[in-house]
């Protein structure tokens, strides 16, 4: 039998569905926030944000927040490993899903 995930995106801010749903991470006073948001909510957080980032001083980078994972890209990891052990290929349930995986589910599909 074969199976079918659906994967549905949601933005965190107004519960939109959309294909382009994008998690974004920001800080403030310490804490450090994550949110999925359509390419037009991010714009408004970040017209929100611009005066202060601009009148602000840059601090560095904290570890991983130069990765920004875009939610649209493509299958997802679960997707793979399904596909994967259905195909005779031996998968973890976490981590990265090895190149040659994820090469041979691009080549199917």
């Amino acid at each position: 039998m074969a199976q079918k995930i659906v994967t549905v995106y949601t933005d965190d801010l107004t519960g939109a569905e959309s294909n382009e749903v994008g998690t974004h991470t920001f800080s403030l006073n310490g804490v450090y926030y994550e949110i999925d948001l359509t390419p037009e909510n991010y714009d408004k957080l970040d017209a929100a944000l611009r005066p202060f980032i601009e009148g602000g001083r840059k601090q560095g980078r904290t570890k991983g927040a130069s990765r920004v994972r875009k939610a649209a890209e493509g299958p997802s990891t679960e997707e793979v490993r399904v596909w994967a052990r259905e195909n005779g290929y031996v998968v973890s349930n976490r981590g990265r899903v090895a190149r040659e995986v994820r090469e041979a589910f691009d080549a199917a599909h």
